[in-house]
């Protein structure tokens, strides 16, 4: 897991005026919204004696303690200290960590890390979603996956062929091979468009409505924005488009949570949502099945413990991306977490920690960068 990222915290309509309790990347936060209608997002752990803080109360724009009152702003900052007369200063490591919230088609976003703003990748840009001739279905699960493995798994167009029956052929014909993949290459990630023999779409209205009845040659790709959100590009016809975004929150290494917006631009009707998104669980479910029975659960630290060939050419490169995020020092370390777990109350760092030094609870832990080994490890 990672930090320094954009990650899908909520759904908007969950956020309301009472506290919201949160895990991401094995961590516990706490979402509230003020009176101007503004999501917060804090550190669930009290800095005073480790109070949940999203078992208290609102208060005004700020969040209250259970065990003690203590009080803090959407920026972190302890407000109100009762056990203490009224002029006397609050110790300045009170504070708790805050992080950066931002709303967008219909998600709260939050960006755990310590990056400044001028630094920080930006959230997965999705066009078609304010596109008056697209519309999104918006359809949410939890897999007991790692999350890699499931972005692997959209980036990889030879699975099609026999995971997804409606996709392709079962690999019933002979001539079946994936064409060589030209990628796509961008500053948060890569992907690929592909000429792909596909049969109809299954349902009969959609069929329909793409223009097309027949096998025949159609076009479609994927790729990753960041280490944790993926696109998938079907065109059925010239004028069919599906472009679904996946959006992954890890709440721990071995559970991803997935925000999938499916947009299309025909039946663009609202009473066809329930198509598309029973579409949808379909084919997740055929994706589910595999990926909880991968072998191991998380994916190989080196490329030589797998046997790869080019049609994993948008995986490869996938993995160089985030080891040169790990060459940063951005992977947290999972094992030295789990070890300290009932000992040490961790919170994964801010950007308020490139201000301040002065923190009670500690960041997590973090796998050393070394660009040097990332480099060569990602070369095997």
């Amino acid at each position: 897991m990672f930090i320094n990222f954009w990650y899908v915290a909520a759904e908007s309509s969950e956020v309301t005026y009472k506290p919201v309790k949160t895990t991401m990347l094995g961590q516990e936060f706490v979402l509230w919204r003020d009176k101007a209608g503004k999501v917060n997002c804090i550190s669930n752990t009290c800095t005073h004696r480790g109070g949940a803080m999203a078992e208290g109360r609102i208060q005004g724009d700020c969040i209250e303690c259970p065990y003690h009152g203590w009080t803090f702003n959407g920026e972190g900052e302890c407000v109100r200290l009762p056990s203490i007369a009224s002029d006397k200063k609050i110790p300045a490591r009170a504070h708790i960590d805050a992080y950066p919230v931002e709303e967008k088609y219909g998600l709260i976003f939050t960006f755990l890390g310590d990056l400044p703003e001028e630094e920080r990748p930006p959230i997965i840009d999705i066009p078609e979603y304010d596109d008056e001739k697209w519309i999104c279905a918006m359809l949410k699960v939890d897999w007991k996956i790692d999350y890699k493995r499931s972005l692997e798994n959209t980036m990889d167009p030879a699975h099609n062929e026999f995971t997804h029956p409606t996709h392709g052929f079962l690999g019933v014909k002979d001539e079946y091979t994936v064409a060589d993949i030209t990628l796509i290459e961008k500053e948060w990630g890569t992907g690929f468009m592909n000429p792909m023999y596909t049969p109809p779409l299954a349902n009969e209205a959609m069929r329909e409505a793409s223009g097309r009845t027949e096998d025949a040659w159609s076009e479609a790709g994927a790729g990753n924005h960041g280490v944790n959100c993926t696109w998938t590009f079907i065109h059925p016809t010239e004028k069919a488009s599906m472009h679904n975004y996946m959006l992954h929150t890890p709440i721990h290494e071995k559970l991803d949570r997935i925000y999938v917006l499916m947009l299309r631009n025909f039946l663009t009707e609202e009473r066809h949502n329930q198509t598309f998104i029973d579409r949808g669980v379909f084919i997740a479910e055929q994706d589910r099945v595999v990926l909880e029975t991968i072998n191991p659960i998380l994916t190989p630290r080196a490329n030589t413990k797998e046997v790869l060939v080019p049609a994993d050419k948008a995986v490869a490169r996938y993995r160089e991306l985030y080891r040169e995020w790990q060459a940063k020092g951005w992977r947290i370390d999972v094992k030295k977490m789990h070890r300290d777990e009932d000992e040490i109350a961790y919170a994964i760092p801010s950007p308020g920690r490139r201000k301040s030094k002065n923190w009670a609870l500690d960041a997590v832990p973090l796998i050393p960068g070394d660009a040097s080994e990332s480099l060569k490890t990602a070369a095997e």
